[in-house]
């Protein structure tokens, strides 16, 4: 499953932005003691992610109006006093949401890289399986793993939402979503936290072993909704995988993440070749040629 990327309702600090909300983590680094001279983009999608230096700390900042940092914060906490593999947070700053300029701003641990190349499936596979061992323990509120279909559905039935998506595949994803939304909410039952999106750019491959980050995407739903979004030799070495549902999942993932592409507002690089060829794996899958 390719990497997704973030939905309509994360949205990536705008690049016009991004020096405000630079000065705004490195104002409140500062003012920690977390000495700043240099600062580098790690990432720039739900959040902009930055490393600051020499203090090396990952600075994860988003606009005030559209964070969820207090949620990831605490949940982040649980998880790792419960032994689960996700980064934590820089131990020399206050485990809080900071607020400068507009910008909510959470400070990391920066780990180093281990031996470049793939992570091996076998231990992507067993970080995941821990993972929602460790969820499984937590009562937390979160959304239904569907609720993102909702809002995939929403974009599709209003044409000034996504007015460059042409109609053929427009017909093709809201009709894959609206098979499937209900169906996979009554098959995936109650079900128990998810990461909701651990595609394996939220996976780090470091020295202490694979962390996964950007919990914020947690959900409620099956495991198989989680494994929709990892590489697909994951799967095989998952135990008690429902392979039906597995599929049925991957389907409504390559819909929705197609359908985010084809957002007006979306901030990706690349966002209409991205939606075109996830359409066009959707139809290969489903086998639909019409």
């Amino acid at each position: 499953m390719p990497r997704t990327g973030p939905g309509p309702e994360q949205a990536a600090v705008h690049v016009s932005e991004v020096p405000r909300a630079v000065g705004a983590a490195t104002s409140i680094a500062t003012s920690l003691g977390l000495p700043v001279d240099d600062t580098s983009v790690l990432q720039n999608s739900n959040k902009l992610s930055l490393r600051l230096l020499p203090c090396d700390v990952v600075a994860r900042v988003a606009p005030v109006a559209h964070h969820v940092a207090e949620f990831e914060v605490a949940l982040a906490q649980r998880l790792a006093e419960a032994g689960c593999p996700v980064a934590v947070l820089d131990p020399r700053a206050e485990p809080r949401v900071h607020e400068r300029d507009g910008f909510v701003v959470t400070f990391w641990t920066h780990y180093e890289s281990s031996a470049p190349g793939k992570l091996p499936p076998a231990e992507y596979a067993d970080a995941l399986h821990r993972l929602h061992a460790g969820m499984r323990l937590l009562d937390v509120p979160a959304p239904r793993f569907t609720d993102g279909a909702a809002r995939a559905a929403e974009l599709l039935a209003d044409h000034t939402l996504t007015p460059e998506l042409p109609d053929r595949d427009r017909e093709l994803l809201a009709g894959t979503i609206h098979d499937l939304r209900s169906t996979l909410d009554e098959r995936g039952g109650a079900g128990q936290l998810l990461h909701g999106e651990p595609h394996p750019g939220n996976l780090l491959d470091t020295e202490h072993g694979p962390l996964f980050i950007d919990l914020e995407t947690c959900c409620l739903g099956p495991t198989e909704f989680d494994l929709a979004h990892a590489p697909e030799d994951i799967a095989a070495l998952y135990p008690g995988v429902d392979h039906q549902l597995l599929h049925d999942c991957r389907l409504l993932v390559l819909a929705m993440i197609a359908t985010w592409r084809w957002d007006r507002t979306d901030q990706l690089p690349n966002g209409h070749r991205l939606g075109q060829e996830w359409v066009a794996q959707l139809r290969a899958r489903i086998g639909h040629f019409g």
